[in-house]
């Protein structure tokens, strides 16, 4: 979790720096995202909130994204990935938006998607989505990387956005 906290301080730097916000929708990181995010001194003021989205009908409720927004779309893709972040983003009225998807593990999930498979999304200034493939079984290993390369990807857009 250390690990998480120092990408977590550095990407809190530069939203308070730059008076931008974050929004966290997250599924098998479990809040993980958001309790790195949130272990930083001064979170309050870049963190909008986050929400643990498992679930089509959290999806709905927390989120606010209806069944009709993912239509079309395939479980635990990049596509998806990004309808979350953006959901996330939007509900919680904040600069950015980050979100992630996947099967934790030990087993895969119901789409054939193997342990340690998972999309991971930032939306706002700047879109990018990424798939990560572990290729281990262990779901607190998992939690931790997918986790990680969500941090990851919201500090490289931060960092694109600046230029």
């Amino acid at each position: 979790m250390r690990e998480l906290i120092a990408a977590a301080e550095k990407i809190g730097a530069i939203l308070k720096e730059r008076k931008q916000t974050v929004a966290v929708g997250e599924s098998s990181a479990g809040g993980l995202i958001s309790a790195a995010l949130l272990a930083v001194a001064g979170a309050s003021a870049y963190f909008t909130g986050g929400a643990v989205v498992y679930t089509r009908e959290s999806r709905r409720e927390l989120l606010g994204l209806p069944d009709s927004a993912f239509a079309g779309i395939k479980s635990v893709t990049e596509d998806l990935a990004l309808i979350l972040a953006r959901g996330a983003k939007n509900r919680l009225s904040a600069t950015w938006g980050v979100s992630e998807i996947g099967a934790a593990g030990p087993t895969g999930t119901r789409y054939g998607n193997p342990p340690g498979f998972s999309c991971i999304a930032v939306a706002g200034p700047i879109e990018r989505a990424l798939t990560l493939e572990t290729k281990i079984s262990d779901r607190y290993e998992n939690m931790i990387k997918f986790s990680a390369a969500a941090l990851e990807l919201l500090a490289g857009c931060l960092e694109a956005a600046r230029s």
